[in-house]
């Protein structure tokens, strides 16, 4: 059997930012000179790097994209005279490069129905629940993410871009945005408890559409297909993770089992909600049954990040953290699965971006190569099916260098489907 072994290079893996450079060029000087008028030096020299867009206080920032937002609006016809309100529901504000939701975008999206409420009152804030989202209302959503001083979403976070988007269900287009660069003070990136104890992420099409009908669009453009084939599942969704916030985890299964059971509902934050349910309400057995299909939906989209936490500067894992008790139940399952699927890992270590980065890599790949002899152990025959990989912090995935909950993805271990 054949192994195929990545590069090691810093574009080998991209979790985060992508780049397209264009190059053109001119032959027959000579000629072109005879026949064409001088140029001028402005026009002759090539034009410098693009000024980035400022960065404002953050309240200064979203009242700034939200009116641009609400007073752009190139709504649909109204009603009749009694019935001129349109019907709005918010799903909720997520992280544009994780999907989580966080303190932050919680309080930005009350903040926007309070505003709506007090200085646009064409707009009727509704629930974000299914019965509403099936009468077709607009929607507003919003991404809030951390970009460098070159407003890109790599290296160490100086900003957030504060992206909104409002959309027609009815039409299938968006019909207005805003958008916003807010300096970081006063911000509270950390997930909400649905985000920080799901122990794995994965690239989810429901979120992937979300975060694509909102940035890198414009009025006029159409919802994009992933987002609005999936919306009235999300609509669940969203209340399950209300009801797991709020500590009631026997609704909130309920909730993800009633999701799952739709066309759509086939998304990994279902997967995510009823293992923590089934977790918190000490059903073991049914938690780990959950975890496999978690692990089965990563192998089955090639890419699957879990968060072990391990002790700074150590491969040990760190004693006593939520769900640190299924570590062994998760390992043992990542084994079993993906050596019933006869697929081949690179697994590799994330750090943040704290510390050296000679180290971090070192650091990151020991911990790769930690995991790995965990699964050979379970699964020996899993041992030429593997190889470990260290990137340290040059693909992390938040980027705020604070070490805490907020930024736990950057110390993930990935778990990607390679050739055999």
């Amino acid at each position: 059997m054949k192994t195929r072994f990545p590069c090691l290079s810093p574009s080998a893996l991209c979790a985060v930012a992508f780049a397209t450079l264009l190059l053109s060029g001119c032959d027959n000087l000579k000629e072109f000179t005879k026949s064409s008028p001088p140029t001028s030096s402005a026009a002759a020299s090539p034009a410098g790097p693009a000024t980035p867009p400022p960065a404002q206080l953050y309240d200064k920032a979203v009242l700034s994209a939200a009116t641009s937002l609400f007073t752009n609006a190139k709504l649909p016809p109204a009603g009749s005279p009694a019935q001129a309100k349109y019907p709005l529901v918010i799903d909720p504000l997520i992280d544009g490069m994780t999907g989580a939701q966080s303190v932050q975008t919680k309080s930005m999206g009350i903040r926007l129905a309070a505003l709506m409420r007090e200085r646009y009152p064409q707009f009727d804030v509704q629930e974000f629940s299914a019965a509403n989202v099936a009468k077709s209302p607009l929607v507003l959503i919003g991404t809030f993410t951390g970009v460098n001083a070159e407003r890109k979403t790599a290296g160490s976070r100086e900003a957030y871009r504060i992206c909104f988007a409002l959309a027609d269900l009815r039409s299938g287009k968006l019909v207005s945005k805003g958008l916003a660069f807010a300096l970081p003070d006063g911000v509270d990136p950390t997930p909400l408890a649905f985000f920080r104890d799901a122990p794995a992420w994965s690239e989810d099409p429901a979120t992937e559409g979300y975060i694509k009908t909102c940035q890198g669009t414009k009025a006029g453009d159409p919802i994009n297909p992933l987002y609005l084939d999936r919306i009235l599942a999300a609509s669940v969704v969203a209340e399950g993770i209300e009801a797991y916030e709020a500590g009631r985890y026997r609704e909130a299964l309920d909730f993800y089992t009633s999701a799952l059971a739709m066309p759509s509902g086939d998304q990994f934050r279902v997967h995510n909600g009823i293992y923590l349910a089934n977790w918190k309400l000490g059903r073991q057995q049914s938690a780990e049954a959950a975890f496999a299909k978690v692990v089965d939906y990563g192998l089955q989209h090639q890419r699957l990040a879990v968060k072990f936490l391990f002790r700074p500067g150590s491969t040990a894992f760190m004693a006593n953290p939520a769900l640190s008790g299924a570590y062994p139940s998760w390992l043992k399952t990542i084994a079993r699965r993906t050596g019933d699927s006869g697929k081949c890992l690179e697994i590799t270590g994330h750090t943040s971006p704290t510390g050296p980065e000679p180290l971090n890599e070192r650091l990151s790949l020991l911990r790769a190569e930690f995991i790995k002899s965990r699964l050979a152990q379970t699964s020996p025959g899993m041992d030429k099916r593997m190889i470990a990989n260290g990137v340290g912090s040059r693909q992390t995935m938040v980027g705020n260098g604070r070490d805490d909950a907020s930024d736990a993805l950057d110390r993930r271990v990935e778990f990607r489907v390679i050739g055999c």
